[in-house]
């Protein structure tokens, strides 16, 4: 460990960020209503809810993505300190936020009007998430800031630019979505799958 006084431990850190992860998913369903006047068709107005349905699941899957990656990053970094921990605060700060773009996004796919703004303001929220993401990884780990013994150089290296794919990738998903709002969510669920195979282990656990 660092003989630096104003480095902290990772602990308090991971536990606060885990609760963001757990309240942002836990609100996303409770943007799941029952539309007015269903109870005289229950079934239809189940099935009319189907953009809620995709913008829940979508926007689940990615902050689960998120909060893996989260844990995996924070494996390598074995301290923090102030900068670090602003960073991080906000990168859950848009995490928290995400709720909000996922509910406009499913209330356009269900009234069908203003569909592409509403793709491209969840991107840029997806974007910023990235950003905010990456700062924290590049700050712990260019010249091997806050990172352990666990882990190269060369394999911190490989992880930026791994996931400094990501606010781009989510850059083109928002160009896309300014054309096409079903290309964009086309591309958002290509995505989930390429970071699901992402996370198969590349390397022995230490």
């Amino acid at each position: 460990m660092s003989d630096d006084p104003s480095a902290m431990s990772t602990g308090r850190l991971e536990a606060f960020s885990d609760g963001v992860f757990a309240i942002a998913i836990t609100l996303l369903v409770l943007e799941i209503r029952l539309p007015e006047g269903w109870e005289e068709d229950l079934g239809g107005a189940l099935i009319g809810l189907w953009p809620s349905y995709l913008a829940y699941v979508v926007t689940f899957l990615l902050v689960g993505l998120v909060w893996m990656n989260h844990h995996r990053m924070f494996h390598f970094i074995y301290r923090t300190d102030g900068i670090l921990l602003t960073l991080n605060v906000l990168l859950l700060m848009d995490v928290a936020f995400l709720p909000f773009p996922t509910h406009v996004l499913a209330e356009a796919l269900r009234s069908e009007h203003g569909t592409q703004m509403a793709v491209v303001f969840y991107g840029i929220v997806l974007v910023i998430g990235g950003i905010f993401y990456n700062a924290v990884w590049w700050y712990s780990s260019l010249g091997h800031r806050h990172l352990g013994a666990h882990i190269s150089p060369a394999e911190a290296r490989s992880l930026r630019f791994r996931w400094g794919m990501g606010p781009v990738l989510y850059l083109v998903a928002t160009v896309i979505g300014a054309f096409s709002a079903v290309g964009a969510l086309v591309f958002y669920v290509l995505l989930l799958v390429f970071y699901m195979f992402d996370m198969r282990p590349r390397r022995k656990a230490m």
